[in-house]
């Protein structure tokens, strides 16, 4: 009787367990058909993009369409631009995991007066729409002479409360103890934020820095608003130039190939890194006391 009963439960478990990887399968394929169509309408000739209707596999496979993007220097120099992403995004990056380490000791760590109220107060206003901070963002900075520079997009964003409560959260988990214990031994707040927190910290910035590169690598609305000059464009912005340039002509692979060319980065470093994606999903992996 017992035996039978296992076996039923058994039986249950695997049901529901083909019934999920079908439904995975399902929403995977929904997510990668349009990446896919995109990847090898990029390979086709216009004549074929506009004759053949759907269909997942060119008829012939050609790479004119790269060879002309990467041709055009002028009006679209795409290589500039992703030169143009991968300083800003780099920078910014860097940039963030200093002051986000910092700025996250400050709030675990170091005890003053309204420390908790001041972060809380910064983390309810970090909610409010992005786009209410447009015009005011622009316009310091104009008054700072940062238009059609790096710096437009490299320092605004950079103590995001997103990721300084990431850290914050991640270094209430390492216990005070350590703090003591080197305090002890005549070791400075500094000297415990760079020898006993820094080290512990690492897996949290680097999933921070993740994000932080990611998004502003995929950052489309700033730079179109402080960028006006061509060569001095992250590819985002460039992209949306594109459209003009190929869109009128209806050049429909090379605004695919463009678009296949300015993800490649990212997806090279989602692959390289995509271990740091999943921790980003436990706050609690410090060291417990």
């Amino acid at each position: 009787m017992e035996t039978e009963r296992c076996e039923k439960m058994s039986k249950s478990r695997n049901f529901s367990k083909y019934i999920a990887y079908a439904f995975l399968i399902i929403v995977c394929l929904i997510w990668a058909i349009p990446i896919l169509f995109g990847i090898t309408t990029s390979f086709r000739s216009q004549a074929e993009v506009v004759s053949s209707g759907f269909r997942l596999l060119p008829v012939n496979w050609i790479v004119d369409n790269y060879i002309t993007i990467l041709e055009n220097t002028s009006t679209a120099p795409i290589l500039r631009w992703l030169m143009n992403s991968i300083f800003i995004a780099t920078t910014h990056t860097l940039l963030v995991i200093v002051v986000i380490s910092i700025t996250g000791y400050g709030y675990s760590r170091l005890k003053f007066k309204g420390r908790d109220a001041l972060f809380f107060i910064l983390l309810g206003i970090s909610f409010f729409p992005a786009v209410v901070n447009l015009i005011p963002s622009y316009k310091i900075i104009d008054a700072l002479g940062w238009v059609n520079t790096a710096w437009a997009m490299v320092i605004p964003g950079l103590a995001g409360m997103g990721n300084i409560f990431l850290v914050r959260q991640f270094m209430k988990g390492i216990p005070t103890e350590l703090d003591e214990s080197a305090r002890v031994d005549g070791a400075s707040d500094f000297r415990i934020f760079i020898s006993v927190i820094l080290p512990l910290i690492k897996p949290v910035l680097i999933v921070c820095g993740l994000f932080s590169f990611t998004g502003s690598w995929n950052d489309f609305l700033w730079p179109v608003i402080v960028y006006t000059d061509v060569d001095k464009m992250p590819v985002t912005a460039g992209l949306l130039l594109l459209q003009d340039i190929y869109g009128n002509y209806r050049m429909i692979g090379q605004l695919m190939g463009s678009a296949i060319l300015a993800i490649i980065p990212t997806l090279l470093l989602f692959l390289f890194a995509q271990k740091y994606f999943v921790q980003s999903i436990n706050l609690n992996s410090g060291i417990k006391g």
